[in-house]
């Protein structure tokens, strides 16, 4: 009797690198269920997809922030479920048209991938809302795509101001709707990755309405 994949417990720790893609037509078959990760470059944003998949080597870290120009699928033991590194922007010291062209095929992805459940916005907790982390949550207000917020690198913070820092994040974004998850995160520590994986595995489980026919 064949094991039903669909049914299975997704398990983050599963993990396992599937394909890269440098433009959308590369992308996998959009089928099934993922969320993607995004963050302006050195904001964390691989070390978070490394700690909640407890894979320390999963997504590339990079002392050259902003190197990974690909988007990185990434498989979980649920048939049909993925994760998704975005490129970092930001930093890289790229060409302008290099940058354009990362930012047209990043476009492509995030308005006609259709089995995107969600967006994980990584920004580092002392540095939050950035221009790019602005744009980013605008993106997916106007789109209604759902937004996690990850505050990283809560671990370089005493509690308190952490916690003072995570709360005027939420007031400048108390107008987004889309802002469904705000949560205070170290890859360090693990603060905050299984409130994460939580949210996650909301993401993922829930079952798409079916198209209604003409």
């Amino acid at each position: 009797m064949s094991e039903d994949l669909s049914a299975k417990t997704i398990s983050f720790n599963s993990a396992r690198f599937l394909v890269s893609a440098s433009r959308f037509e590369e992308c996998p078959a959009d089928t099934g269920a993922e969320v993607a990760f995004a963050g302006r470059s050195n904001a964390g944003k691989s070390s978070a997809i490394n700690s909640i998949t407890a894979n320390g080597k999963l997504a590339r870290t990079s002392k050259t922030p902003g190197r990974t120009r690909l988007i990185n699928f990434f498989s979980l033991n649920r048939e049909n479920c993925r994760l998704v590194d975005l490129p970092g922007y930001g930093y890289a010291k790229v060409s302008r048209d290099m940058k354009d062209d990362w930012q047209k095929h990043l476009d492509h992805y995030l308005s006609q991938r259709l089995s995107l459940r969600g967006l994980i916005l990584v920004m580092d907790i002392r540095h939050p809302l950035t221009d790019f982390d602005q744009m980013m949550v605008e993106w997916c207000e106007h789109n209604q795509l759902p937004l996690m917020i990850l505050a990283t690198k809560s671990d370089k913070l005493k509690f308190g101001q952490a916690k003072t820092a995570l709360l005027g994040i939420a007031s400048r974004l108390k107008s987004f709707s889309c802002v469904q998850h705000l949560i205070m995160f170290s890859a360090t520590s693990k603060k905050g990755v299984d409130e994460s994986r939580n949210a996650l595995t909301q993401w993922l489980e829930q079952v798409e309405e079916p198209e209604q026919q003409a």
